[in-house]
């Protein structure tokens, strides 16, 4: 992919990492800790951290060649303030954050910056297919904007990470979430 980018384009200004490891949001069969085997986390980690890695590792050389690129990695509210514990998937998007503030610092003095976007629950996805009326009622009721997030509702924040508006934002969790998590 970096070398068809090259040569086709020559630089690349961003990178969005929004890969993670199949997970269903259903709170109801979700496992618990004591029920939750270490190569759960394992399989959070590599679609999370390690998809994030691989490809913004790979896609440096094409970032670097323009002045203001921006990486923009996809966490999860999750992490803030876990409404649901999802141990493994939680757990492998603190990684990315933490993953997301290393990277911003070193990659800054290149021009390049890193953010991370913190939806809450976003429905209609595949992933939040499971989570029950009830459950998605709560959130709406927490949430002072009064419903959940759609997946219109989370691009208008990449985008913009992405973008020149941007340009002095580097090291942050930008909850989109209506308001859920007040950091």
């Amino acid at each position: 992919m970096a070398t068809r980018i090259a040569e086709e384009v020559g630089r690349l200004d961003v990178v969005v990492n929004n890969a993670f490891a199949p997970y269903r949001f259903d709170p109801d069969n979700r496992a618990r800790f004591w029920e939750t085997p270490w190569e759960a986390y394992e399989q959070q980690f590599e679609g999370a951290v390690k998809a994030a890695y691989t490809v913004s590792r790979a896609m440096l050389p094409l970032l670097q060649r323009r002045s203001g690129a921006a990486i923009v990695n996809l966490a999860s509210d999750l992490v803030t303030r876990p409404s649901i514990p999802y141990h493994d998937y939680t757990t492998a998007k603190a990684a990315l954050v933490g993953f997301s503030r290393n990277l911003a610092a070193e990659l800054g003095p290149l021009g390049i910056r890193v953010n991370c976007v913190a939806p809450g629950l976003v429905y209609p996805t595949q992933a939040s297919a499971d989570t029950p009326e009830d459950v998605r009622e709560m959130l709406i009721a927490q949430t002072p904007l009064r419903r959940i997030a759609t997946p219109e509702d989370v691009a208008g924040p990449v985008l913009f990470l992405a973008g020149d508006w941007s340009r002095f934002v580097t090291g942050q969790l930008l909850h989109v979430d209506g308001g859920l998590v007040m950091a």
